[in-house]
């Protein structure tokens, strides 16, 4: 028996298939669906981000810590989610900033994000993303800044 030809049209879409996604792209999406799907059962949002920071690698997991920390006593008003796997805080409803860790993208360092709800807005150009290696005095004290802007 002979194999039945592929018509072009058949050919053409199995050539077309996009790759363009990483391996922690992908995840990140996955960890997304999830994180839909259990905060409709799930109410403590708070308990799902403190277990994310307790399984992240011990440098992402002391900066993650201390983030939270900060973010709880400076800017009572944001409550806590999971983002793509990320730690999250939200003000109504919207993500206002978040942790990434250097895991997360196998980058050199962890990042604290702000999204378009976070209104820092300075001029016609400003930074959404700080790179963080280590938090002393004057690194928290930017960050008590930022969160007060973002809040307003």
């Amino acid at each position: 028996m002979k194999a039945k030809p592929k018509s072009a049209k058949a050919a053409s879409a199995t050539e077309k298939r996009y790759d363009g996604f990483t391996a922690e792209e992908k995840s990140a999406m996955r960890d997304r669906v999830q994180e839909q799907k259990l905060s409709a059962r799930r109410g403590d949002e708070e308990s799902a981000v403190l277990e994310k920071i307790a399984e992240l690698p011990e440098a992402d997991r002391v900066l993650a810590k201390r983030v939270h920390a900060i973010i709880k006593a400076s800017a009572p008003s944001l409550s806590p989610k999971l983002w793509y796997g990320m730690p999250a805080y939200t003000k109504d409803g919207k993500i206002v900033c978040f942790f990434q860790g250097a895991y997360k993208f196998k980058t050199r360092y962890a990042e604290l994000g702000f999204n378009d709800a976070a209104k820092l807005d300075d001029g016609s150009i400003w930074p959404v993303a700080y790179a963080l290696t280590k938090l002393t005095g004057p690194e928290e004290a930017k960050i008590v800044g930022l969160l007060k802007k973002a809040v307003g």
